[in-house]
């Protein structure tokens, strides 16, 4: 056997087992992947049913305009209600992108920022965050309403008024969770994730 032989013989044997580590590599991402599964938004265990109308109030933003939060009465959009404070950290890490969301996603929902407090100080921090876009709420009433007990938190309405996901929002993925919870016409991801765990058991 020749020298080049042997070479040629002892090249295929590494691809093979390269190609067979490759192979389990691949299918252990597979695992991991279905193990950390995104969490999506934290639904709190009070607060407004997914599925229920949400409560209907017309409220005032700080331009003065009329807004019917919770109704069927709309312009066939859905509506995202955010609760955020001037002095949450969280809150302004997540502005960029609420700001990146109402581009992408303005064809069919609307964003309405809502909040209490002092109007001077609201009026500072929207003015220094660029949110002159967004309607900006402020109404306890609301707050009672939704039951917004920790921020920055968020209920989705759709167009006819019915509530369809809800939960507190951290991150990008948290926000897009309420989103795809829509898509999937589920409570939340965590729904959905754990019915495909017992289908698959």
């Amino acid at each position: 056997m020749t020298t080049l032989t042997v070479s040629v013989i002892t090249l295929w044997g590494i691809v093979i087992a390269l190609s067979l580590v490759v192979f389990a590599l691949a299918r252990q991402i597979g695992v991991l992947h279905d193990r950390i599964a995104p969490t999506g938004a934290l639904m709190l265990a009070k607060g407004l049913s997914v599925g229920q109308a949400a409560p209907s109030m017309t409220v005032q933003d700080l331009d003065g305009q009329t807004h019917v939060i919770g109704t069927s009465e709309t312009d066939g959009k859905s509506t995202l209600v955010l609760f955020v404070s001037p002095s949450c950290p969280v809150c302004k890490v997540l502005l960029p992108v609420i700001k990146a969301s109402h581009r992408s996603e303005q064809g069919w929902l609307n964003i309405v920022l809502a909040s209490d407090g002092d109007v001077d100080e609201h009026q500072e921090f929207r003015r220094r965050n660029g949110l002159g876009s967004f309607p900006y709420v402020l109404s306890p009433a609301l707050g009672l309403a939704y039951q917004a007990s920790r921020l920055p938190y968020a209920v989705l309405i759709d167009e006819r008024g019915i509530v369809l996901a809800r939960g507190l929002i951290n991150s990008r993925e948290h926000l897009e969770s309420l989103f795809e919870a829509r898509r999937l016409g589920v409570a939340s991801v965590q729904d959905y994730l754990e019915a495909r765990a017992m289908r698959a058991a």
